[in-house]
């Protein structure tokens, strides 16, 4: 049975070449493939040496920066009145099988526009898991001003398809809280990496516990792309995304003056969805 405000309705938001179980049903789309190609190299994440381990034994590990993971980040507790407050909310339709939530600025990735009107802040509850952040060193200047929830349903076929995210605007790190189940987050280099003896495209399976956070920095943030494969989506599972400005909005910086008015209105924690 399908969790509130997840129903499998006849409607999806699937545009292109995206695909969910909805418009494949009833819009007749061709099914969505599995990640079963020939000739990829695969790993999986080893937390405590930070290397990318082959599954079968049959390449070298290697080390794979850029990854930080913060088990039990919040508690069960705090992971309940999470989601019921999300879930008290309108879920709005999103591409391949998601649903959304957004509290940030309306932005034309295209055209390089970033417009404040609408944006209110971030949600009240992300005040004290900001804090809670910024107590890591890693995590010591991380100024988030957006926030992306998204929900996952294995009955809806959601997914997410590998992409770099946007890094004019968005700075060096990307935060994400993992919810309601384990995930797995599948990093890919679709060139492979040829100096290691692997011409063919390497993918690396990260474990997200449920409630840890996961930061993507450097070579993972800028170089992999990274993915939600719909196989690897069991029960539901929601999670929260937070994005930090730029060099080109922070001191210093071509548009700093913007990025000011909107961190100074992220941080107001009176967000309502946009």
């Amino acid at each position: 049975m399908l969790p509130e405000n997840t129903d499998g309705g006849a409607s999806c938001a699937c545009k292109g070449i995206r695909r969910c179980l909805i418009c494949e049903r009833l819009k007749g789309k061709v099914p969505l493939g599995g990640n079963d190609a020939k000739g990829v190299h695969r790993f999986l994440y080893d937390t405590d040496s930070k290397r990318a381990v082959c599954e079968d034994a049959t390449a070298a590990s290697f080390p794979f920066p850029g990854v930080f993971l913060w088990e039990n980040f919040i508690s069960e507790e705090e992971e309940k009145e999470l989601i019921n407050s999300m879930d008290q909310e309108v879920w709005n339709e999103s591409q391949s099988g998601r649903r959304k939530q957004d509290f940030g600025p309306k932005v034309n990735f295209k055209k390089k526009k970033v417009r404040i009107g609408g944006f209110t802040g971030l949600p009240l509850l992300s005040q004290q898991l900001i804090l809670r952040m910024q107590q890591d060193t890693s995590l010591a200047s991380f100024q988030p001003v957006e926030q992306c929830n998204l929900d996952y349903h294995p009955q809806r076929g959601s997914a997410i398809d590998p992409h770099l995210d946007d890094s004019w605007l968005w700075g060096e790190r990307l935060v994400t809280i993992n919810m309601l189940s384990n995930a797995t987050l599948t990093m890919s280099l679709e060139q492979g990496l040829p100096e290691l003896g692997l011409p063919e495209e390497v993918q690396v399976a990260i474990r997200l516990p449920c409630r840890s956070l996961v930061v993507l920095y450097g070579e993972a943030r800028h170089r992999w792309k990274h993915a939600i494969h719909r196989q690897d989506v069991h029960e539901r599972r929601v999670c929260s995304t937070y994005r930090e400005l730029s060099a080109e909005f922070l001191p210093g910086g071509q548009q700093a003056q913007l990025g000011a008015q909107l961190l100074d209105v992220a941080f107001s924690f009176q967000g309502t969805r946009v």
